[in-house]
């Protein structure tokens, strides 16, 4: 009988600590979001964010500022199971109405936009600093007179929209 007890006591022992260390993964940390996942957020906020002037952004060509020439720009970026969307508003004909973007040959921190627009199949280099976001690019001079209107090194400093 004794040996009947003490058996019972240890099934019943082990089984209390092994249910106890099972609670379905509630304790499991997330896994690790991989650089490009971070990289995405910074523009999307997650899976999609509207980036603006308005708040204090500024636009410049050159060292020149070009603000007032892009009153109201605003530029979405979205991303949702692999597809890369962004849509501009006051875009002043240098980025398409909307197209898709990706990351520029391998680099998390640079851009391209598709289109057909004097920005597109351009590297934009972007920073993300908590609600402000800077994008810089450069439309080199070519021969066609309407792209050499709007060449030069751009600066877009843009604000989070809430």
């Amino acid at each position: 009988m004794q040996k009947l007890f003490f058996i019972l006591v240890i099934a019943l022992g082990s089984s209390i600590i092994l249910s106890s260390c099972n609670r379905n993964g509630e304790d499991d940390p997330e896994p690790q979001k991989t650089p490009e996942e971070l990289a995405t957020e910074d523009l999307t906020g997650g899976s999609s964010q509207v980036w603006t002037l308005e708040g204090g952004g500024s636009v410049a060509r050159d060292g020149r500022s070009e603000t007032a020439n892009y009153s109201g720009f605003e530029i979405t970026f979205a991303a949702n199971q692999g597809a890369r969307t962004y849509a501009t508003v006051n875009n002043n004909d240098l980025f398409d109405g909307n197209g898709n973007w990706s990351f520029a040959g391998g680099n998390l921190d640079k851009i391209e936009l598709s289109g057909s627009r004097p920005a597109s199949n351009q590297e934009i280099s972007f920073t993300r600093t908590g609600n402000d976001l800077r994008l810089q690019f450069t439309i080199p001079m070519p021969s066609n007179a309407r792209v050499e209107a709007v060449a030069g090194s751009y600066i877009f400093n843009l604000k989070r929209k809430q």
